[in-house]
């Protein structure tokens, strides 16, 4: 693999997708605030990642319509920061990140399978129960037949009962197909293609931890490294369905691109910080001192411990995920 060139981006990480960028910036640094940072600083923050001002805007403006950010105004001054009550799905989220990978659950050997018939004339009815079921990780082994190696009974049940549907029968299985456990995980999960992708992962990343153990790096290249590993690693927790160890192939990429992310996350954290703020100190100094980072050894902190409702931003992150999953 060719080095990069300090100061670079890894190589197939130029022209990121600004809006991923934009809203991994926010929950790396500005996590749990309710200030509204100034629309001029964020766009300055997305030139670090080679991102115009137009295209920066865009994203801006996108982010905002999908219902995950939200702005003000003071003057001539636009502004964006997280909805209210946000907080608690942005903490559930970054705890999600963190944790994910960290171990591998064991199987009792049961699946969940969720066996559904909807009238044709619900058609949307249909697809939101499709993709409710793509959320809760299940893997399609026939069109109405989806099924999931833990025991997710309880949540389909409150999924049938948010969207007030019937017709849908959910069963506890050993076994759920004669072709064989691999055609099985293929066809529900695609786990092939889930395997290329970690080791595109790792290929892309295992020489940029080196160099960062052996060196270290300057704090805007730590800005730019550490926000496109994150901004990588966050698609796994929702394309990979966590299968229990007993269902996993041999040489299962993921402990390596974890190590890889937990590497570079962790020990660019400080001069990365340091970063976001010099920028964001040039458009609004009294907010420079706010921004703060986090490492994956402090997922404990942020675990909450009340329950709560669903909000309109569960649903617009819900969204941001099906995104992710049908790229």
């Amino acid at each position: 693999m060719t080095a990069a060139v300090p100061g670079s981006l890894p190589r197939g990480k130029q022209g990121a997708e600004p809006q991923r960028l934009l809203t991994t910036l926010l929950g790396d640094y500005w996590f749990w605030r309710a200030e509204h940072i100034p629309s001029a600083a964020l766009v300055r923050l997305l030139e670090e990642f080679d991102i115009s001002e137009a295209g920066a805007r865009a994203a801006l403006r996108r982010v905002a319509s999908r219902g995950l950010l939200t702005s003000s105004r003071s003057g001539r001054t636009t502004a964006y920061g997280l909805p209210p009550r946000a907080h608690d799905v942005i903490v559930a989220h970054m705890l999600r990140l963190l944790t994910f990978g960290a171990s591998t659950p064991s199987w009792d050997g049961e699946w969940t399978v969720v066996m559904f018939s909807v009238p044709e004339d619900q058609r949307d009815t249909r697809r939101a129960l499709r993709d409710g079921l793509r959320l809760l990780h299940f893997g399609m082994l026939f069109d109405a037949v989806w099924v999931s190696p833990h025991d997710r009974t309880a949540d389909v049940v409150a999924l049938t009962r948010r969207l007030e549907v019937s017709g849908v029968t959910v069963l506890r299985a050993r076994e759920i197909a004669e072709e064989g456990l691999d055609g099985v995980l293929d066809r529900a999960f695609d786990i092939t293609a889930l395997r290329e992708r970690y080791e595109r992962f790792v290929t892309t990343y295992r020489e940029e931890g080196e160099r960062v153990a052996r060196s270290g790096v300057a704090p805007a290249e730590a800005l730019r490294l550490r926000t496109a590993v994150m901004t990588d690693w966050r698609v796994f927790p929702n394309l990979d369905p966590d299968l229990p160890a007993e269902l996993l192939p041999p040489g299962w990429p993921r402990d390596e691109a974890r190590w890889l992310c937990v590497r570079i996350y962790d020990s660019l954290g400080e001069p990365a910080e340091q970063r976001f703020r010099e920028i964001l100190a040039g458009y609004a100094p009294e907010l420079a001192e706010l921004a703060s980072h986090h490492v994956f050894a402090q997922a404990s902190t942020l675990r909450t411990d009340h329950v709560r409702r669903r909000t309109e931003f569960d649903e617009s992150t819900d969204r941001d995920r099906l995104t992710m999953l049908n790229r």
